[in-house]
């Protein structure tokens, strides 16, 4: 059966399982936390954010509670976990929204952050382009991506997440990615996550067969890149 195309404009939930779904922010919030601390500037108090895939936003909640911003837009095509996002909000300068153009909301931010989302898209320069246009000139884009082919636990994970994902999943390389939105008018650097925690074993998982599987991903494979734009 041919694979389509691109992914639908909007779906249910992200998981089709609804405890993986609801589990989903608890399990990404080390990552957060790290992307975070190695990223942000310490006061973002005048800086407006775009959370890109923010699914039921956790992001940006914790981002808020530790950095305070000016405000911040969520932006996600799983419309159940866009309305389970405003619900929790609270106080927080927020807006989350059910779209998949950045470029549509006819504002420019000063910081983009994306996690584990470009593997889902079909075409990295597209996505290259449409965050360029929803940034300022100088502002940066902080994308974290361990689902790529450059990794030695991708041909296990593909077949896992697409037994589970709401949509199709594609193979980008690091290099792919790079290009994309080096070509797009950013400049392109990449760290590994390197998580700065003690990482909880994850006995019997299907993800992680070995402990070594766990900390190479954590430490090698899952990387950050920072986009800034440069040209406009």
């Amino acid at each position: 059966m041919a694979r389509p195309l691109s992914r639908p404009s909007t779906i249910a939930t992200w998981n089709r399982n609804p405890a993986d779904e609801e589990a989903m922010g608890a399990a990404h919030a080390p990552i957060w936390r790290r992307m975070v601390d190695v990223s942000v500037p310490h006061d973002l108090s005048a800086s407006t954010i775009l959370d890109y895939g923010c699914n039921q936003g956790g992001f940006l909640r914790l981002l808020y509670d530790n950095h305070p911003f000016k405000a911040a837009v969520g932006i996600d095509i799983a419309r159940e976990s866009v309305a389970r996002a405003e619900l929790l909000k609270g106080h927080r300068p927020i807006q989350y929204k059910v779209a998949d153009q950045a470029a549509g909301l006819g504002q420019t931010f000063d910081f983009a952050f994306s996690h584990e989302v470009v593997y889902l898209l079909p075409d990295p320069a597209e996505h290259a382009r449409d965050i360029k246009a929803a940034l300022r000139q100088g502002g940066t884009y902080i994308a974290a991506m361990g689902c790529h082919t450059d990794s030695s636990l991708w041909p296990r994970w593909r077949q896992l997440i697409s037994e589970t994902s709401s949509i199709p999943i594609y193979d980008h390389s690091l290099e792919d990615v790079s290009r994309a939105f080096a070509d797009a008018g950013f400049s392109v650097a990449v760290r590994p996550l390197s998580l700065d925690a003690f990482m909880q074993v994850a006995i019997g998982s299907a993800y992680f067969p070995k402990v070594t599987d766990q900390l190479r991903y954590y430490t090698t494979d899952k990387v950050l890149f920072r986009f800034v734009k440069t040209r406009t």
